[in-house]
């Protein structure tokens, strides 16, 4: 009797191991993932972690956000990155501050098999698994063609540029010049001045630019001016203003904030191109846990990039944009 029972239980145990579903292990492991942004302190970074902090709470995974301060501090955004390494994370989702310097802790990132997501600003070399950014360069071609409508194809141009080695913003500065120069009553002058990563670099840059082509009557040797990003955009205006050479200049920038927006609305800057930085977030992080999760994804993912002016600012399109839901942050 005391075999049969033995029999009936070993039966049933083996029985429960084939046929028993399995229950889900709550110890199980989250994907962590490392986003490194260019900074931290601007409100374009600030959206891009929203973004990638709702694609984690939807896809159930832990980010760990960490970047340098300044926008120029290669070394500490190579210093983020041997540390994230050292902690090993399940992935890596970078926007490079230089496209040259991080191509060495990309590289060491592979070999330790922790893949690479490059977002918003390119990489050089091939050692990243997807580039999630705006097309900068098409971007470029945006402003300058607004910047030729506002001026009827007439007149000489200026750029203010950002930092040389940064990718994302030598491509809408190219782009811009590259549109411009389709028109042959138009030129650009004074593109060598350099903004810098802060207000107060690039305010100075801007008076210096403005000094430089300024004659001895105080006019302006250009009647347009395009800025690649916001910081070195609101510097342009302040120093027009401060220098009163704003009434007769068309500034067109790149990248939104409240100061960008109250500027256009009351004249001061003629049109700005928008990124979504939110989507920038989001899919840096969708596409490294796609590819974690053995998905194949594209080597190449355009996020967009629209102008805005007085004309749109006010559309629901255009304010779901500039305003992207982050509640859940």
């Amino acid at each position: 009797m005391r075999k049969i029972i033995l029999f009936l239980i070993v039966i049933s145990i083996a029985l429960c191991f084939v046929g028993c579903p399995k229950q889900p292990d709550k110890n199980a492991k989250r994907y962590t993932i490392a986003v490194i942004p260019k900074g931290t302190t601007h409100e374009f970074w600030k959206t891009v972690h929203a973004g990638a902090q709702k694609a984690a709470d939807d896809m159930d995974v832990e980010i760990i956000w960490k970047g340098p301060l300044k926008e120029d501090d290669r070394e500490s955004q190579i210093a983020v990155m041997e540390n994230i390494m050292s902690r090993g994370v399940d992935g890596i989702v970078l926007a490079p501050l230089d496209d040259t310097a991080l191509r060495m802790p990309v590289l060491n990132a592979k070999k330790m098999k922790i893949p690479v997501v490059i977002f918003d600003s390119g990489l050089s070399g091939g050692d990243y698994i997807s580039y999630v950014a705006t097309d900068n360069y098409k971007g470029g071609q945006i402003a300058g063609e607004y910047m030729a409508k506002v001026l009827q194809g007439k007149g000489k141009v200026a750029v203010l540029r950002y930092l040389e080695g940064s990718d994302s913003t030598t491509q809408r500065e190219n782009g811009f010049i590259d549109a411009i120069s389709k028109f042959p009553d138009m030129e650009v002058v004074g593109s060598e001045q350099y903004a810098g990563p802060t207000m107060e670099t690039a305010l100075m840059a801007a008076e210096n630019l403005f000094t430089r082509f300024k004659d001895e009557n105080g006019v302006l040797g250009f009647n347009g001016i395009f800025s690649p990003l916001e910081p070195a955009t609101i510097s342009i205006v302040q120093a027009a203003k401060d220098m009163g050479l704003l009434k007769d200049l068309a500034v067109v920038g790149f990248d939104s904030s409240d100061k960008i927006i109250s500027a256009t609305v009351n004249g001061d800057i003629k049109g700005f191109v928008v990124q979504n930085p939110f989507q920038i977030g989001y899919l840096g992080v969708k596409t490294m846990v796609d590819h974690l999760d053995g998905k194949e994804v594209s080597a190449r993912i355009d996020t967009g990039a629209t102008l805005i002016t007085n004309d749109n600012l006010n559309t629901p399109q255009i304010q779901e944009l500039l305003k992207p839901s982050i509640d859940n942050q």
